[in-house]
């Protein structure tokens, strides 16, 4: 979330310092990320932000030069049982009302997107072909080359020990090297975001769950689109999964219950549990080598919406926060809304809908099926 954000606002002539205790940008949550990136969402707020994060990732190269993996596939949700058909069917008006280009698929596109898949019991699914995904690693890189082409300081392996106020401004930050002043702090700290938050009197509500991922050998490409079963199994909600712009296979799952922990160290019963659910839905795949797994945090808000906006206890404080594992795909889109916030006081998107992220909501309610 910082680097993005660092970027807009330096492209927009204002003088930028990110403070990064890690040693490198994207250490924290973005290199755990699988790639994945949606505009297939069931809240109007992350569908508009999400369709921006599109523009802009599908253009980069283009516009910037550098190859990000970018990869149009599309995400398709297949259903196997009547419940799911008719969730992912109830779904659909929202988000067409929304502009997004998704419909309802007949079981031979199914079979179509996703050559293999187990047809039994296979009812259709959903297919947004705008969708894609990018490699996690080269996009924060990218990310990272602009901002600091446009100015940006970064600070690395610099902590930030204190957020400094005076009278109920914002006056800067000191950190382990010292003391910097500005009028302006964003709070982009991920997992960590919390523990800023305490010693300036404010609760930010993000806690961080664990989930862990995976990816395969290459094999020669046959799939484009992401999918995702929304089937619940045991230790595990949904699974989702795609073959990446060097033809690895990258997978992930939800697991159920959440595991509210920091604790990156992956788990002895995740590849099997894995392996089982991408063996249930593409069979063909029972023999393919599976190369490393790794643990990622997902930092939560109660209600699974990020948390992006300007705190009225102290002038001068922003957060972009409480991403939910979302924050590779929401990053882009989030930085151009937060920075066109501090720099006009409104969003890119309209003010209704980005009221969603609102720091001062009530925090009921979740996010529909779509994890």
């Amino acid at each position: 979330m910082g680097v993005p954000t660092s970027m807009e606002l330096a492209g927009q002539g204002i003088s930028v310092v990110v403070f990064d205790r890690n040693p490198s940008p994207g250490q924290g949550q973005n290199k755990s990320a699988i790639g994945g990136i949606r505009a297939t969402f069931s809240d109007p707020g992350k569908i508009r932000v999400c369709q921006q994060s599109i523009d802009i990732l599908s253009s980069w190269e283009e516009k910037y030069g550098d190859d990000i993996g970018w990869q149009r596939g599309g995400y398709c949700f297949p259903a196997y049982t009547e419940e799911i058909e008719r969730q992912l069917k109830d779904l659909l008006v929202t988000q067409q009302e929304h502009g997004l280009n998704i419909n309802w698929v007949d079981v031979d596109k199914v079979k179509e997107l996703a050559p293999g898949i187990n047809p039994d019991g296979l009812r259709g699914g959903t297919f947004s072909p705008d969708d894609g995904n990018v490699s996690p690693l080269r996009t924060i890189n990218a990310a990272y080359k602009q901002a600091v082409s446009r100015g940006v300081d970064f600070h690395f392996d610099e902590e930030v020990l204190e957020i400094l106020t005076e009278k109920g401004k914002i006056n800067g930050v000191r950190t382990t090297n010292g003391e910097y002043h500005s009028p302006v702090v964003i709070i982009a700290a991920g997992a960590d975001a919390r523990g800023f938050g305490v010693p300036l009197g404010i609760d930010i509500p993000v806690f961080p769950d664990t989930h862990e991922a995976g990816i395969t050998e290459p094999v020669k490409h046959f799939f484009t689109p992401m999918i995702v079963d929304l089937r619940e199994r045991p230790g595990s909600g949904n699974f989702y999964f795609y073959q990446n712009y060097e033809s690895q296979i990258v997978f992930s799952l939800t697991p159920d219950p959440q595991i509210w922990d920091e604790n990156r160290l992956t788990t002895s019963s995740y590849l099997p549990m894995v392996a089982r659910r991408l063996i249930e839905v593409i069979p063909r795949l029972k023999n393919i080598r599976i190369r490393r797994t790794w643990r990622g945090l997902y930092p939560m808000t109660p209600d699974g919406i990020p948390i992006v906006d300007r705190v009225r206890e102290i002038s001068g404080l922003y957060l972009a926060v409480g991403l939910c594992g979302q924050g590779l795909m929401l990053g882009p889109g989030i930085a151009k809304n937060i920075a066109s916030i501090i720099m006009t006081g409104k969003p890119v998107i309209s003010d209704e809908v980005f009221r969603e992220f609102t720091y001062y909501r009530n925090y009921e309610g979740a996010e529909e099926i779509l994890k």
